[in-house]
């Protein structure tokens, strides 16, 4: 049984004082972990981070990374950049980045291609919004969503992550826990047809997973960790979170 993946998506948060008193209480409390830990950090801190995660349990991650190899992309961080700080994952296609910055399958696809040709890790996020969930399209565009990343990483695609975040979950509170094994299981069976590695996937949920409910959905056969958001800037709630995730309970 492969061990459960938590990442931490600090989103656009952070400072140097607060991002080394975090890491800090995190390596505090470290003993015992049965799990892989990721922080997926703004870049202009990749630097710091590599110094503090330096031989350390956890593993360091950003939060996206350029379509491009390199040239005149003012603003973008290529994946070779990446590399040169220690970074092991890579957030691609979170639906703030789809949304926001109109990022559509392809380039994610592309997102991935470039992270994967540089040894990092893409975390590919897929899932719904709340009005394609309501009208019934939930399997189909999260189908859509990660087919893209199949068709163009085919050959390696069991080197990836999956994230499933439910767009309406993400930030409100709200959790598909009813639902989110059947997602994860038909993402499952849709690995399963594009590699005979796809056991190897893990498929991670991302849509508000918190202290208070990682423990029930961890439990779900079809869910190998989590992509957290605001409970990872929370000492306590993330080891709460990392505690589930290696079997025990909530720390003291």
């Amino acid at each position: 049984m492969k061990r459960k993946l938590i990442a931490g998506n600090w989103k656009m948060n952070g400072s140097a004082a607060s991002n080394a008193a975090l890491i800090q209480a995190l390596l505090a409390g470290s003993h015992g972990w049965r799990c892989d830990v990721a922080v997926c950090v703004p870049s202009v801190y990749l630097p710091q981070m590599q110094g503090l995660l330096a031989d350390q349990a956890i593993a360091l991650g950003a939060q996206d990374v350029s379509a491009h190899g390199a040239g005149a992309y003012t603003g973008e961080v290529c994946a070779e950049m990446l590399r040169e700080f220690g970074t092991r994952y890579a957030i691609v296609g979170h639906s703030e980045r789809r949304q926001y910055h109109g990022e559509t399958d392809a380039v994610v696809a592309l997102k991935a291609q470039r992270a994967l040709a540089c040894g990092i890790t893409p975390v590919v996020c897929v899932g719904e919004t709340l009005r394609e969930r309501e009208s019934g399209q939930t399997e189909a565009v999260v189908k859509r969503q990660l087919a893209a990343v199949i068709h163009a990483n085919g050959h390696c695609i069991s080197e990836i992550v999956v994230a499933y975040e439910p767009v309406w979950a993400i930030g409100t509170g709200k959790t598909a826990t009813a639902m989110a094994q059947q997602v994860h299981a038909v993402l499952r069976s849709q690995l399963h047809a594009a590699s005979e590695h796809a056991d190897r996937v893990h498929i991670i949920y991302g849509g508000s997973m918190n202290a208070a409910n990682a423990a029930e959905l961890l439990a779900q056969q079809d869910i190998d960790g989590g992509l957290v958001g605001g409970a990872s800037l929370k000492p306590a709630d993330f080891l709460s979170i990392i505690a589930a995730a290696s079997g025990q309970g909530a720390p003291h």
